[in-house]
């Protein structure tokens, strides 16, 4: 490619990162980073009643968690103010935009005029300046917005890396205001100016910004620019097929981290939504950048499966190294107040459990038993503990005091020796074990668990 890729991702900071958001985010990256280009961080901040400064560290901080690195900005839009006025004067003195008078009552009235008539309410153009029309003098108190002067005939068309040719009659159009009466820039010139400014090679962003690009690429025209490509991606939709909602489903960054969710299995399921490479559902990040390519990506909805999600994220978990897991698992132990410092080494626990737990969470949750017993249910004392069971694991724990070493061969060993000496089955004794030193009767290889925990603990509870 002869020009330099240069890709964004500009979300406004009205809420927590969305995960649509984060797939955006996530396709910009893959594609400025397969082709050595530029991945730009920008914060759509106009919308003063709506952003907030803890939107924008949710974003920065999701940003982070998911692991995509951005190589300029945060930009932010509020800080570019003295640019946009700039260029909207620009567009004022070359024709391309005009002031324009009308009030909001004359609007209400263009608009119910409209309606009546069965045409879609649009503003009739009555301040736009056109050779040998006069125009009435502007009222004195009528603070004017920004309009610009949109096309009246022909097409506004694009070829969409996604979605394919994409041809719009300028007859559908509006004259955008792109000035508000109190000056402040609207979101489609904004997002122009910026685009134009950080020299943005690819505009890769959600399909509901389908409507708003020939609006934006007639002011791309107007400004001399050249016209990036555009690439819209499909909406995700929840497991119902409707689209993903705050009050229904988890949509943010900081549900999926609550949830016990890996950064890059997250990642790895949301390039699936959408993009596909053959069969190939587990992969890492490196191998999503070499194959991404925008022509695979599909235009069609996607669907959001929450057992998929948790399947590659059982496959991320045994991939990933152990220490790595213990930071993460530690943190929700340490809001449950279980304190790991007196037990087993963490990383210890998270080896013996990685091969068994879809999320961090239950990753926790099988760990709290190493760190502090656990109170069975009556189900596992009916079933488990019964007075022979009792006595049978008083023998145990003569035998086992015992033992000269304490690791899980010896054990494993000595379990073995001790059911052939009762004479039962080694349920018979495995899950009496578990149920008293654990309080749960789900765990790994009862000889490897019992190592773990250390003789003198194992012994304590047994007694």
């Amino acid at each position: 490619m002869t020009t330099p890729i240069r890709t964004r991702f500009a979300p406004s900071p009205t809420g927590l990162l969305h995960i649509g958001g984060v797939r955006t985010a996530l396709f910009s990256w893959a594609y400025a980073r397969k082709h050595g280009g530029t991945f730009v961080l920008r914060i759509e901040d106009t919308d003063l009643e709506r952003s907030t400064p803890e939107s924008v560290k949710a974003i920065l901080d999701g940003m982070h968690w998911v692991g995509l690195d951005y190589d300029e900005g945060p930009f932010y839009q509020m800080q570019r103010m003295d640019r946009y006025k700039q260029v909207i004067a620009q567009l004022l003195e070359s024709g391309h935009a005009y002031y324009c008078y009308a009030s909001k009552d004359e609007l209400e009235a263009m608009r119910a005029e409209a309606e009546a008539r069965g045409e879609k309410p649009r503003y009739d153009r009555r301040w736009r300046p056109e050779a040998g029309k006069t125009l009435p003098a502007p009222p004195a108190d009528v603070p004017p917005v920004v309009r610009f002067k949109t096309q009246l005939d022909g097409v506004i068309a694009w070829d969409d890396a996604v979605k394919g040719r994409i041809e719009i009659a300028a007859s559908e159009l509006d004259d955008l205001i792109i000035a508000r009466p109190d000056g402040t820039p609207t979101y489609n010139f904004c997002v122009v100016v910026d685009d134009y400014d950080m020299q943005i090679s690819h505009v890769i962003r959600g399909d509901d910004h389908v409507n708003n690009t020939p609006r934006q690429i007639v002011i791309y025209q107007a400004l001399g620019a050249t016209v990036p490509t555009f690439a819209h991606l499909p909406m995700i939709h929840n497991d119902q097929g409707q689209k993903m909602s705050k009050r229904r489903d988890a949509v943010s960054v900081v549900d999926y981290d609550a949830l016990g969710i890996l950064p890059e299995a997250l990642l790895n399921y949301l390039a699936r939504l959408g993009w596909g490479h053959g069969d190939d559902e587990f992969f890492s990040m490196e191998q999503f950048v070499e194959w991404f390519d925008l022509k695979d990506v599909s235009s069609a909805p996607s669907r959001f499966d929450r057992e998929k999600l948790l399947w590659l994220n059982a496959q991320h978990i045994k991939a990933t190294d152990a220490a790595r897991l213990a930071e993460r698992v530690a943190g929700f132990l340490a809001e449950r107040t279980i304190d790991t410092s007196s037990g087993p080494a963490l990383a210890d626990v998270v080896t013996l459990l990685k091969d068994r737990s879809q999320t961090l969470i239950e990753m926790a949750n099988q760990a709290e038993y190493f760190y502090q017993p656990l109170n069975p249910t009556a189900e596992i004392v009916e079933k488990h503990l019964q007075p022979e069971d009792e006595e049978r694991l008083k023998l145990f724990a003569e035998g086992a005091a015992k033992l000269e070493s304490w690791d899980a061969a010896t054990l494993g060993a000595f379990i073995k020796d001790f059911v052939k000496q009762q004479g039962v089955k080694m349920p018979q004794v495995g899950m009496p074990l578990r149920a008293k030193v654990c309080g749960i009767t789900n765990t790994p290889s009862v000889d490897a668990v019992l190592a773990l925990i250390g003789r003198e603990e194992v012994l304590r509870r047994l007694s």
